[in-house]
């Protein structure tokens, strides 16, 4: 039977879109998209209101330096704003090799690639290096970006407890030696604070021969010597194979980088997919990234800043009897363990000028709903003072 010309088919895809209860949630309550109308530093205006930012990864304050500002202008004026263009084609240009040579150099490594996100070069550490028949072992608690790498790759995958040796040495029980594995951890798991174990790590994934992927992004700038990182804080440069990580927290810029020996990267260059289709990143923000490099090593005040304002902050919370979840770094949970006293919490911080983040399941763990704030060498005395006093009104709300 013919269809009428005045039938509409449904089309489900649009049906679904339309009927998503977490869309629905989202636009109800609004804790997510919020467009700021002015920022200057930790401070920032919402809605007409002045308020202090707490939840922001620019960690070493750089994206409001004067020297890295300066230098985000000069190299649009000589280059332009875009290269337009693949890495592979068209889009390569001597700032990006040269921003990948101090990188490499800074890191302890022979070579670099960087991208256009963070996310696109974390993916692609796993997804060029992993193939289907190899075995993939992930700390549960490892960031999205990798997990797509791992998808990808259509690798075996073997979850073990977050930050847990003693598991993942159970896990390695019975799997043949002859297997390609990969470990895949972060320095610094940003939801939790929680700085990787990788001492125990590192010598379990040797002992099995397994190929190291260690994302670095919020451990890159507030761990070792000038902020080299989580290898650098344990002196395992030898046992980590590839570095991966972001531009857009302690180097104020964005864009992503894969660190590693020459072969790996040069492998990396022409087997990634997410390397070989990605625009190149624009001028300015490798020059706000070279930029931001250079002030890490001449002026360590903000990392001393950084690390002062996180202890006093820790302090502060755990005085008010908060569940920071262990954290050991400038990233600070707040956990309180259900979706309606993370909106509450997050609205009476809210209400005091104070502005953070809600991460709830299936973001994180069942019962681990929580605020997710982050420490700034930027934050000053008077900005921790009022978070102080935030923090203590949001608690007597509860």
């Amino acid at each position: 039977m013919a269809l009428s010309l005045f039938t509409k088919t449904k089309k489900a895809i649009i049906e679904r879109a339309q009927d998503d209860f977490a869309t629905k949630m989202r636009l109800k309550y609004k804790p997510y998209y919020h467009a700021m109308e002015f920022q200057q530093g930790t401070h920032l205006r919402l809605k007409g209101r002045d308020m202090i930012m707490l939840s922001s990864n620019d960690y070493l304050g750089l994206s409001f330096h004067p020297k890295v500002i300066e230098a985000c202008g000069e190299a649009a004026r000589k280059w332009g704003t875009s290269t337009t263009g693949a890495r592979i084609s068209n889009g390569s240009r001597t700032y990006h090799t040269e921003l990948e040579e101090k990188l490499a150099a800074f890191l302890g490594r022979e070579a670099c690639h960087i991208s256009v996100a963070g996310y696109i070069s974390c993916c692609s550490a796993i997804a060029t290096f992993a193939q289907k028949g190899d075995l993939v072992l992930a700390d549960k608690n490892i960031h999205s970006c990798l997990w797509d790498g791992i998808r990808l790759s259509h690798a075996t995958v073997e979850r073990f407890s977050h930050n847990n040796p003693e598991d993942l040495r159970q896990v390695l029980k019975g799997v043949s030696h002859q297997i390609p594995k990969l470990l895949i951890v972060e320095g610094v798991y940003s939801m939790e604070g929680h700085i990787c174990r990788l001492p125990e790590l590192a010598q379990i994934a040797e002992e099995a021969g397994c190929f190291t992927v260690l994302d670095d992004a919020h451990g890159f700038g507030v761990l070792g010597r000038q902020g080299r990182g989580t290898v650098d804080h344990f002196k395992l440069n030898d046992k980590v194979d590839l570095l991966c990580g972001s531009m857009s927290k302690s180097l104020a810029s964005t864009g992503g980088f894969v660190a590693g020996s020459s072969d790996l990267i040069e492998y990396l260059r022409t087997n990634s997919k997410q390397t070989l289709f990605s625009a190149a990143i624009s001028a300015s923000q490798v020059a706000v990234a070279s930029a931001s490099l250079d002030v890490m090593q001449s002026e360590p005040q903000h990392l001393e800043r950084l690390w002062k304002n996180t202890r006093r902050y820790r302090e502060m919370l755990k005085k008010l009897g908060l569940d920071i979840w262990g954290s050991e770094t400038p990233a600070v949970p707040i956990v309180l363990g259900s979706k309606e006293l993370v909106y509450r919490f997050w609205q009476a911080l809210l209400e005091k000028g104070v502005f953070t983040v809600m991460s709830i399941a299936p973001a994180v763990p069942p019962g681990k709903d929580l605020i997710r704030t982050a420490v700034s060498a930027l934050h000053s005395d008077e900005d921790l003072e009022k978070i102080g006093a935030a923090m203590a009104y949001a608690v007597k709300q509860m």
